[in-house]
Parts: structure tokens; sequence; C-alpha cells
């Protein structure tokens, strides 16, 4: 198990100062799930008046890839680095997760199909004009009818054990973080489905762990709080009310008293969490999985420590160490490719010839995105990263694959990320330079970009220390 560390130093929690939220959540499995989810939303469109051809459609787990930018004008899916740059572009396949699928499937259709015309924005059938900006909003409110009608959660819970990861190490890392800090466990979904996930999670009884089973699930956290809202719960949120836990139901009005052994809240905000805990934006480490929703926005409203959950590490870690030949290879070819340059300056006539070291450095970078899927790694595209690896970066203290691994370090597990050169650091060696010297000092195409085989989500040495948490860590 591995953690990948951030740049920012997280304070050390000593007794209840250090608070971690939903580490319960469940995971669901891939890409059963998925494949549930997608068929719903193929349902809705169809019931919407989408030809019924689409049902034929089916979700495809070799492109496992988000992070991607949907096109609403011409309908194309793109891949971007930090600058907005392109790095691949897909105009029906290869598509992504369950909403990114159905934009390409969707796409795919229409071009396909002789009923309809197509266009620049869109496609016509006689004086129907398909954009694909209406077709974008249609995925979009399908999704979100998908979520809010209840028929997902309903086809989940009537099949858990198919769609949703169990772990008997959950309850144990729960139980060792609560005894050095206090736990809350944040959702969108309402008392009811949140109820039915985590009791067959810590449900042991059939297992080895029958002393963990005999807990109720709401004995792990010090604070549950359900239907909130996120992003909305880190701005202004919504009422706090009490949650029956016996009925499921609201309680009127909203709540102002203390904190309540195992109570659950629904609604509320960030800053009530905080209130009810009794702690600062910096006591927290929060765990989520949504990079928007969950990370971006708990950092930048609230401060928030932040671990983002990125189950396709796993994936990406096997590859990088699988092809490390190709990694290699570019770094080689940018090497090579600034040794031309390095006796030439500003007086010089001579062009060098770099096409075909462009050429070898577009193949070597396809064949590496070839290894990942046919929308490449999630993180890179060769040398350059991607917007989601950036966002990552710039938002997310530590991240991993999965939260679990917090069970294999002590809470007072030091978290220390090594430096990163910048460009100015990275060309030059120490020792002793002159200031004429330091203004040429400069490997084109190298210094910009750093060295390939460098893992994302580096930045400058800073000490990183967990609150109330232990992770075999791989800092970069």
């Amino acid at each position: 198990p591995r953690l990948m560390i951030r740049r920012r130093s997280l304070p050390a929690a000593s007794g209840p100062a250090g608070q971690t939220p939903a580490p319960g959540a469940p995971v669901y499995k891939s890409p059963d799930y998925e494949e549930l989810a997608f068929a719903l939303l193929l349902e809705h469109l169809v019931s919407i008046g989408y030809p019924h051809e689409i049902l034929a459609y089916k979700y495809d787990s070799t492109f496992p890839t988000r992070g991607l930018v949907f096109d609403a004008l011409y309908g194309n899916l793109l891949k971007v680095d930090s600058h907005g740059n392109l790095l691949v572009c897909a105009h029906g396949f290869p598509p992504s997760p369950p909403e990114a699928h159905l934009y390409a499937c969707l796409v795919d259709f229409f071009t396909n199909c002789s009923r309809y015309v197509n266009c620049d924005t869109g496609y016509k059938h006689g004086n129907l004009f398909m954009s694909f900006r209406s077709m974008f909003q249609d995925v979009r409110e399908a999704m979100d009818h998908v979520h809010l009608s209840g028929c997902l959660k309903e086809k989940t819970l009537e099949n858990l054990e198919k769609y949703v990861v169990k772990d008997p190490r959950v309850p144990l890392l729960l139980s060792r973080m609560k005894e050095v800090g206090k736990v809350f466990l944040a959702t969108n979904s309402d008392y009811n489905y949140t109820d039915a996930i985590m009791s067959y999670l810590f449900d042991f009884s059939n297992g080895d762990k029958v002393s963990l089973s005999l807990r109720p699930w709401r004995s792990y956290f010090d604070l549950i709080v359900v239907d909130t809202r996120k992003p909305l719960f880190f701005a202004e949120g919504t009422v706090l009310r009490q949650v029956n836990t016996d009925t499921g139901k609201l309680r009127i009005g909203t709540y102002t008293g203390p904190l309540q052994h195992c109570a659950v809240y629904s609604g509320g905000s960030s800053d009530v969490v905080c209130d009810l805990l009794g702690v600062k934006g910096k006591d927290i480490l929060y765990m989520g999985d949504h990079i928007f929703g969950d990370i971006l926005k708990s950092k930048k409203r609230q401060g928030w420590r932040t671990f983002l959950v990125v189950p396709e590490l796993a994936r990406e870690l096997q590859v990088w160490t699988e092809k490390s030949e190709l990694f290699e290879e570019l770094r080689s070819l940018d090497l090579f490719l600034a040794e031309l340059y390095q006796h030439l300056d500003s007086g010089s006539s001579e062009r060098p010839d770099i096409s075909s070291i462009k050429r070898r450095i577009q193949k070597v970078t396809h064949e590496m995105d070839m290894c990942y899927g046919k929308m490449g790694s999630l993180f890179r595209c060769g040398s350059r990263q991607t917007l989601f690896a950036n966002q990552l970066m710039r938002y997310a203290d530590l991240y991993a694959a999965s939260f679990i691994n917090f069970l294999y370090y002590p809470f007072s597990y030091l978290f220390r990320a090594p430096p990163v050169l910048m460009a100015h650091e990275s060309t030059v060696e120490h020792g002793r330079l002159d200031v004429g010297e330091a203004g040429t000092a400069l490997a084109p195409w190298l210094a910009q970009h750093g060295h390939p085989g460098q893992q994302v989500g580096g930045g400058a040495q800073k000490q990183l220390e967990a609150a109330g948490t232990g992770v075999p860590a791989l800092a970069h």
C-alpha cells in the first residue's frame, strides 16, 4: 500500500485534535456499478424521446479514464493539460466513466445513423436539430434523474454484494482512528440508504470479525451528517436537522444544540461540522474521491487538509513500473534534443533538423498512452501533466488508491516529500555561478518540462505529518 505525498504540512495529531471524515464511505465495485448506472441512463434518455437503438450500447470498462472535458459545441471528448492545451481528442469513441461514456455513445450513434445529417455543432433530421450542447444537457439531466429518483440506489440495494466492496479492515481502521481522534461521516445520500450501505459494510457476523460486527456502525463515528448536498455543503450549506434513526424521517426545525453521541444529522455545512466538533479547518483531514465536490471545495472554502482517493492509481502504478523502458526512452530523447542546441546561441545560423526526434517523441508518447488505455494515463501524456493531475497537485495534500493505506503506518508517521527542482534549479549543478552564466543556463526542452520520471503531485520540500493516520508512503 502506498500514499502519494503532496507538498503542504499536516499538523501532528495528539489526542482528539485530529479529525478524520468519511473513511467508512462505500467503494463501489467496478465495472458492475458503472454498468448499472449506464443502463439506467440509457433507459431514461429513451423515455424522454431518444431513439430506442441507443439501448444497444453497452458500458465499456476498458476506458476507465476520468478527468475529461466535454466540448459542448463540437461534441468532442478532450483530455487537456493544466494550461488547456489539447493532449487527446475523441469524437465519439473512446469514452470513459458512465456519463462521459454516454456522451460518446450518443455522438457515435448520431454520427453513424443515416437518418441524421452531420453538422459542425450537431445533427439534423428534418426540422429537428440535435446540438451537442442539448445532448450534453440531456445527459446531465439524466444523470441527475438517476440519482435523485433513487432508481440507482434501489438497484444497488437489491444486490449489495455485486455492487459494493466489503473490506474487513474498515472497522479495524476506524476503531483505531477513533481512539486517537474524532471521526465524522459526511455523505450526500439520505439516511435510509446510508444505513443500509453501512450496515452491510460493518456486518462480519459470518466471517472472522465477529467481535467487530457486534458494534453498530454509527458507533465508529463521532458525527454523522447525511443529505449534505456537496459542494453546497462547503459554502452556505442547508438547514441542519436531526434524523429519527428509527424512521429515517427528519425532525422539524433547525438543530441548535450540542453534539449528541451517535446522533445523525441532515444537511448543515462544513462550518457546522467544525462547530459541533469544536475544531478549526486545519485540524481536519478530509477524505473524498471527487476532485471538485470533495477536495477542491473543502480546500478553497475551508482550508481543510485533504486526502483524495484515486482508485485508478493502482493501474497507473502498474503501468509505470512495467513500462519503465518507455519513460526512460522519452527521457533520453529529451536529453538528446537538448544536446543538439547545447553549443548554439542567438548568433548561430545553424538550425538543427529535429523532425525525426519529434516524430520519435510522438511515437513513444503514443505507446505510453496506449499502455494505459485509448485515452491514456489519468495523470499525464508523455512528459506533460493533465488537468486532473494539476488539480490534484494543487488541492490534495495526500492521495492514494484507497484510504485503507492508512492502516499500515503508525498515526505519528511523518510524511515527507523530497524536493522537486524547478526549471532554473534543474539545469545547473550546485556551485559558483556567474550572473552572466545564469542567463544562459537553459536546457530548452528539459528545463521547461522536467524529468519525465518524476511522480505527479510533486512539490517543494515540505513536511507532511498525518493527523491521526498511518500510511505506507511513496513520496515524490
